[in-house]
């Protein structure tokens, strides 16, 4: 047991220096990025929200979408029914709003998730003169130059999207739910700083804006077709048609959503059984980190704790099982940097929880390897009030509204 544990671990210590220096890179792209002009591509663009009910935050969030620094946008926020609590946000917002707001009621969704299902209808029922669509979210709180900077790159035809990902800002004390809210951003924080190489690059829905030809050329309607995963059926379509997919780390959404226990793991595993279902690859190499890691970790304590009943050493055994998590912890300092930089007006919301993002970052990998067995379990999720089956990419059940 002891030589399979120096095995996995010097495997894991290598692997954790390769992750570091992929993250000081992460850092320098960061860099780069906020150094470069933005550029003036500005074409008249159609901004779609998906909303559903009241949640908090929401009416600020919303406002926040009519204030762009953008010469030409309309928003069209879309919800699957006029009962809907979130309509009423929505009206006070529109009838304050400096920009055209449109209202688009979808109806129920039928055979497929209702995010997917209300986007659909509110992209079938924009007029013809909007060159770029720009899909966001109604949790993230955005500043006024995001829809500008998330758009310009788009001037080059060749790309198939631009992308941003949320940064969850923790909310609440330890004692009341900020650790749950720490631990979901630690989390999340793992995936954002996987994007930034166009190969491994995927659209977020949250962020990502499209030129409505690309969009129409590549069959994205056809790829959300009985879908769930809005964002990952518009990354499926765009590969399959050659197009790349640009990150945008300047573009990176502030979310304040809170966070309880129960709603951290079913958003976590959520994600995983997504990915399962719509991108096995990279579900396959995600499952190979996260658990390695764990049961490196897992199998270093039960041999620490042998030699220490059997009074054998053990100090050097601690050493190197210490440089796993070690490892983990200084990638998460450098994530901590670097979102300092891209959301500098956010520093007050930010320091208090600086410390979650390297101090969880070792924890992080055990909830990664329970959304991944968990995902081989089972394929049922909730999402919004409502649980799914997801039978396959294109084929999605609806078990309960």
């Amino acid at each position: 047991m002891l030589d399979l544990f120096y095995l996995l671990a010097l495997v894991q210590i290598v692997l954790g220096i390769y992750s570091l220096w992929d993250g000081f890179g992460w850092f320098r792209m960061i860099r780069q990025r906020l150094g470069a002009h933005a550029g003036f591509y500005a074409p008249v663009a159609a901004l779609i929200c998906p909303c559903k009910g009241n949640e908090p935050g929401l009416e600020e969030n919303l406002a926040a979408l009519t204030r762009f620094d953008y010469s030409n946008y309309e928003i069209f926020f879309t919800l699957a029914t006029s009962l809907d609590p979130a309509l009423k946000i929505i009206e006070r917002v529109k009838a304050a709003s400096p920009r055209p707001v449109h209202i688009v009621i979808a109806g129920p969704p039928t055979d497929c998730g209702e995010k997917v299902h209300i986007l659909r209808r509110a992209v079938e029922s924009l007029p013809e003169n909007f060159e770029v669509m720009v899909f966001t979210d109604s949790d993230v709180r955005l500043g006024r130059a995001w829809l500008k900077k998330l758009v310009a790159p788009l001037q080059d035809p060749r790309i198939g999207a631009t992308t941003s990902y949320r940064w969850i800002i923790p909310k609440g004390s330890l004692g009341g739910g900020g650790f749950a809210s720490a631990l979901a951003s630690a989390w999340n924080a793992a995936i954002a700083t996987l994007l930034g190489n166009s190969r491994g690059n995927f659209c977020w829905g949250g962020g990502t804006a499209i030129r409505r030809t690309t969009f129409l050329d590549a069959g994205v309607l056809d790829a959300w077709s009985g879908a769930v995963s809005d964002d990952f059926a518009v990354t499926r379509a765009l590969e399959e048609a050659g197009k790349p997919i640009v990150f945008c780390p300047e573009c990176l959404a502030p979310t304040l959503h809170p966070w309880t226990g129960t709603s951290l793991f079913e958003f976590t595993n959520r994600q995983i059984l997504i990915t399962r279902v719509y991108d096995p690859r990279r579900w396959r190499l995600g499952a190979a980190a996260h658990v390695s890691y764990s049961l490196t970790l897992l199998l270093g304590a039960g041999v620490i704790l042998s030699a220490m009943i059997a009074g054998d050493p053990w100090i050097q055994i601690a050493l190197i099982a210490l440089a796993v998590p070690l490892l983990a912890a200084m990638k998460g300092a450098v994530r901590t940097m670097a979102v300092g930089e891209l959301l500098p007006e956010w520093k007050a919301q930010l320091d208090p929880w600086s410390w979650a993002w390297t101090a969880l970052a070792p924890v992080v990998p055990f909830l990664f390897s329970w959304n991944f067995i968990l995902s081989l379990v089972t394929r049922r999720m909730r999402w919004r009030g409502i649980r799914y089956e997801l039978i396959s990419p294109n084929i999605t059940r609806i078990l309960q509204r």
